[in-house]
């Protein structure tokens, strides 16, 4: 999983502030855009990895893996 850089995540907080303060540029409002959707798919990333390595005890003592729920 790559991480996310800090620096990117600091821009991500400029940007809300100053949407806060005034409307945003439209380059400002699209670097706002790629910038969240890069941090929403590493936090997916990393939150899947996470459950990949996850194990549930069962009171019976036995090990299962989480799996991945099947979509319908």
């Amino acid at each position: 999983m790559a991480s996310f850089d800090k620096n990117k995540t600091e821009r991500i907080n400029e940007l809300a502030r100053e949407s806060k303060k005034r409307s945003l540029t439209a380059e400002e409002k699209a670097e706002q855009d790629q910038l969240r959707k890069e941090f929403l798919a590493n936090f997916r990333a990393g939150f899947e990895e996470k459950l990949q390595n996850m194990e549930i005890i069962e009171p019976d003592g036995t090990v299962t893996k989480v799996k991945k729920k099947k979509k319908k």
